[in-house]
């Protein structure tokens, strides 16, 4: 698939601790929701009902959130790297610095700058990484 990059060298995914952040919270919401479903039964009060379809929502959408960040991540190979669907070869990167938000801005040449979010592990290694392979 990336052929012209080369050897892959490392994937940088998900740090698991934000994916362990999302578990938890999956949970929680589905206990909630089977608390508050039962006390619907229980007591048939619509209050209940709608509590209960609220941390259903939130269920969902914390699942949703958890299948999007496992597909995120950064791959480095002996030619580039890959982010999502981008390629970037080591000659069209001009710098590689942190934000204020903690996320890894790459400078290209045509004056994009690639964006990659906290969540990645092993920013600052993948940070020095680039600035080795440009200097």
């Amino acid at each position: 698939m990336h052929s012209e990059l080369g050897k892959l060298i490392a994937v940088h995914s998900t740090s698991p601790a934000f994916l362990q952040r999302a578990a938890i919270l999956t949970a929680l919401s589905f206990l909630f929701f089977l608390a508050t479903l039962i006390f619907y039964l229980v007591w048939q009060n619509f209050l209940y009902f709608v509590l209960a379809t609220g941390f259903l929502i939130v269920q969902v959408f914390t699942m949703i959130g958890w299948w999007m960040q496992k597909r995120n991540s950064v791959s480095v190979y002996a030619n580039g790297l890959v982010y999502r669907k981008r390629s970037v070869l080591w000659d069209e990167i001009t710098a590689a610095e942190m934000k204020n938000d903690s996320s890894l801005g790459i400078a290209l040449s045509s004056d994009e700058v690639v964006s990659l979010p906290p969540s990645i592990q092993g920013l600052d290694r993948l940070r020095d990484y680039i600035r080795e392979r440009i200097a």
